[in-house]
């Protein structure tokens, strides 16, 4: 039997819910011992990763999150994956806190934009406030050799209106209020545009907005790279 993947979630729990569906629908099994194994840690009172990257809290998610990981490594899993992009600022904490490896949503999201749209050379950003000020996406992209565009203070807000007041809470999201943003970010330069938050991905499997070729998911890339990675067949 393969070692399970690890899952430190939570972050958000109705994101990692839709990771977890993500995987099943997209592995290519005829029976149940043909899926990824996964033990999930679905810790949502991690501490809020914006509130402590933007120095509203002084709660620090790192060492909750490494804690997680030690807990993880002790159950056997084969590596881990964070279904939150805000957390990754706090990776190199979980990488230093256990000997198994880290997938990283970001990296692995910026990777699928080089190679399968080989025509992008600006991205546009869709992400929390706190996943922007951390520039985890903006890096990513730069060492790749693209270039970026991210919403203004005013677009940004209608962004995390949908992400903290619509899809955390539980409420419908402004659809065209969130695609207006991207337009935006779109007639600024953008070929491709990534939803590095996970609550957008939320937004996105609801709506099918996959279904318009201008959109890279981040929760969709990690759900198949998990596949693979796990020594699974894609659907």
């Amino acid at each position: 039997m393969s070692e399970p993947v690890g899952v430190i979630g939570g972050v958000g729990p109705l994101a990692t819910v839709y990771f977890m569906d993500k995987v099943v629908r997209l592995t290519q099994a005829a029976r149940d011992q043909d899926h990824v194994d996964m033990v999930v840690m679905q810790h949502a009172t991690i501490p809020d990763r914006t509130e402590y990257i933007l120095g509203v809290s002084s709660d620090d998610p790192g060492p909750v999150m490494a804690a997680d990981a030690r807990t993880l490594e002790r159950v056997g899993v084969s590596f881990i994956v964070v279904p939150c992009n805000t957390a990754h600022h706090f990776t190199a904490e979980v990488v230093a806190a256990t000997s198994v490896p880290v997938l990283s949503i970001v990296e692995e999201t910026i990777a699928e934009v080089v190679e399968q749209r080989p025509g992008t050379r600006t991205v546009g950003v869709l992400a929390t406030s706190g996943t922007l000020a951390a520039q985890v996406y903006q890096h990513a992209a730069e060492a790749r050799g693209l270039s970026w565009v991210v919403p203004t203070d005013d677009e940004q807000a209608v962004v995390m209106r949908v992400i903290y007041d619509q899809v955390k809470a539980g409420q419908p999201a402004d659809l065209a209020a969130l695609r207006g943003v991207a337009q935006a970010l779109v007639a600024r330069g953008a070929q491709t545009i990534v939803l590095g938050c996970t609550e957008l991905s939320v937004v996105a499997d609801d709506a099918d907005l996959l279904a318009d070729p201008l959109y890279v998911d981040s929760l969709d890339v990690l759900a198949r790279r998990t596949i693979e990675r796990a020594g699974r067949r894609l659907r």
